[in-house]
């Protein structure tokens, strides 16, 4: 395990602060064999991603300075760096999210980590709901676009160093990388939709009537994460590729309720299909997608 900094005679930072993330970068680093091609983030439910790494090196949020641990039923709480196809990884499994009691910056604190270790690429996933009728339970929902409708933003505040002021979000999902993922699908025989997915800030489930409103505003599935992380990767030169995993069918289309262990069920059931995506696109994301 990494050696963190010893700051019992230092001001602890605060979390997602500029401090917090100059320790981080220097905690993380050491576990690092050599630099990681991309910097992936697990929903929930998807942390059995982590067993297909090569060669994996872990480390608890609660050893990275300024990291809260993570409080989420399904999400582990570590970096861990490994291989996956023969790509160098980062992988964030467990996320902070707004409905913790986080503010944006926290949020997004794993991304800028990532940007401070020099990664290019960030891959997102999620679990959502789904709101396209032709997006049942167990659909991969490539994002092409987002709604953030949290009402914030982790660019709030004094621009930070390497950071755009004003981020040109209208390919906030790299095409290029959209069109590799397209076709590892249709080689692999996997299904793989498009679409938009809404940000919200939770922590509860949409009403059926806020998912009619999402659907009239053209979003195809619904979640309380990502939006923040895509935000600030842009801000920082960062390609996006983001995967939604459809777990449920939101509110006013099926019956039923809706229950967190459904999420985490669905999570397992799709995982061996998104890591044949992910483990396709690591495989020719350096020759392709350049």
């Amino acid at each position: 395990m990494a050696e963190t900094k010893k700051i019992s005679d230092k001001r602890t930072p605060g979390p997602g602060s500029r401090e917090a993330i100059a320790w981080a970068v220097d905690a993380v680093r050491p576990i690092l064999a050599e630099p990681p091609v991309c910097f992936g983030i697990l929903g929930s439910g998807l942390g059995s991603l982590i067993q297909q790494l090569e060669d994996p090196v872990y480390l608890p949020f609660k050893d990275i300075p300024g990291f809260p641990s993570a409080r989420v039923t399904g999400h582990a709480g570590e970096l861990v760096f490994g291989y996956m196809a023969g790509c160098p990884v980062l992988v964030q499994a467990g996320r902070f999210h707004g409905y913790e009691g986080h503010s944006p910056d926290v949020v997004a604190a794993p991304v800028r980590l990532a940007a401070g270790l020099e990664i290019s690429t960030l891959l997102v996933t999620n679990a959502a709901g789904g709101i396209h009728r032709l997006f049942p339970p167990g659909t991969l929902m490539l994002i092409s676009d987002h709604l953030n409708l949290t009402g914030a933003s982790p660019l709030t505040g004094a621009v930070r160093p390497g950071e755009i002021r004003f981020p040109d979000l209208s390919t906030a999902y790299d095409g290029v990388l959209r069109d590799l993922a397209h076709r590892v699908a249709l080689e692999s025989g996997i299904r793989l939709e498009e679409g938009v997915y809404a940000g919200l800030s939770g922590p509860a489930y949409e009403t059926p009537a806020e998912v009619r409103m999402l659907r009239l505003l053209g979003a195809d599935a619904v979640g309380m994460s990502t939006v923040h992380e895509v935000i600030a990767a842009r801000a920082l030169g960062m390609r996006v590729l983001g995967v939604s995993l459809i777990t449920n069918t939101a509110a006013g289309l099926a019956t039923g309720k809706l229950d967190h262990t459904e999420v985490l069920e669905a999570g397992a059931a799709a995982a061996p299909q998104l890591q044949r995506l992910i483990r396709g696109i690591l495989a020719r994301i350096t020759v392709d997608a350049v």
